[in-house]
């Protein structure tokens, strides 16, 4: 059973690197040299889920971030759940200074395979209310981002209520330039309803800390993407590059808002969420952007 209250780990910093919230400088060499191979049950280091980032140069390739059927019915087959909508907004934060709730700041990490972290990962997250209640008419506490150049990402929110059937949970899809969708969920430790929830996955808690009024996770997704073994130190590439595959009337670097419509390799493709196009986020290769017709 997971501890009630871990701690987020010490990590050691370097100036420049950018911080996790509430926490110390994370250095981006450290970032870039973490390795941890997954379990089915995550390891408790110092009183916390170990992150990614964390353990040190294994040298093994990390497992990938579960996936996690939310089952809801009457919509079970459904990965994401019967609350998942399309075309959320572009942002980092899902709440005002007037929100009702637990304030919570979600942040961390993207890896690859390789333990090196992806730039541009496509992060869409959505969450009941303080009273359990989705937003299907609108959009509260929904949005997606994307990581930076660190592959790092920052969500503010609030701890989500509790509604039947399901303990505390952040859904998430991930998915990074040219590869497919992770669709997830994040937990929260000491929930009591950890155990009694079917879907709970002890692999998916976040490391989560009283600060003040709110609360601080963490917690490093690792996507199943493959990277080579070239000098991880080397900067990723500019992801506004142009792109070399077919083209059409999609262009990199250019703001496509939901339902605009653009060709590539000679289809027909219709926005599904606002975004900045990147090279790598051709309409083929990322179906949470755009659909074909």
């Amino acid at each position: 059973m997971p501890p009630a209250s871990p701690e987020l780990p010490e990590v050691n910093g370097s100036a420049g690197a950018p911080e996790a919230a509430g926490g110390p400088a994370i250095s981006r060499k450290s970032l870039l040299k973490a390795a941890l191979v997954a379990t089915a049950v995550p390891l408790f280091a110092g009183g916390g889920v170990a992150l990614a980032r964390d353990a040190g140069d294994s040298g093994r390739p990390l497992a990938p971030t579960p996936d996690c059927d939310d089952g809801d019915e009457p919509t079970h087959d459904q990965i994401e759940g019967p609350y998942f909508k399309p075309n959320s907004p572009l942002r980092t934060s899902l709440v005002t200074s007037s929100t009702p709730g637990v304030p919570l700041t979600v942040s961390g990490y993207v890896f690859g395979r390789a333990c090196r972290p992806i730039p541009g990962v496509l992060l869409d997250f959505w969450q009941a209310d303080t009273n359990g209640a989705y937003d299907m008419s609108g959009f509260n506490f929904r949005g997606h981002q994307f990581t930076d150049q660190n592959g790092a990402f920052t969500l503010t929110t609030i701890v989500p209520g509790l509604y039947p059937g399901r303990t505390r949970h952040i859904h998430v899809k991930a998915q990074a330039p040219g590869s497919g969708i992770l669709t997830t969920q994040l937990y929260f430790p000491g929930e009591p309803r950890n155990n009694t929830d079917m879907l709970y996955d002890a692999a998916l808690l976040m490391n989560v800390r009283s600060v003040g009024s709110g609360k601080e996770g963490t917690f490093d997704f690792v996507l199943d993407v493959a990277q080579d073994p070239k000098d991880p130190t080397d900067p990723p590439t500019d992801p506004t590059d142009p792109p070399t595959t077919p083209g059409g009337t999609w262009a990199a670097g250019t703001a496509y808002r939901a339902g605009d419509r653009v060709t590539y390799g000679g289809v027909a493709y219709r926005c599904l969420q606002a975004h900045t196009a990147l090279t790598g986020w051709e309409p083929p290769n990322v179906p949470a952007l755009w659909e074909r017709g």
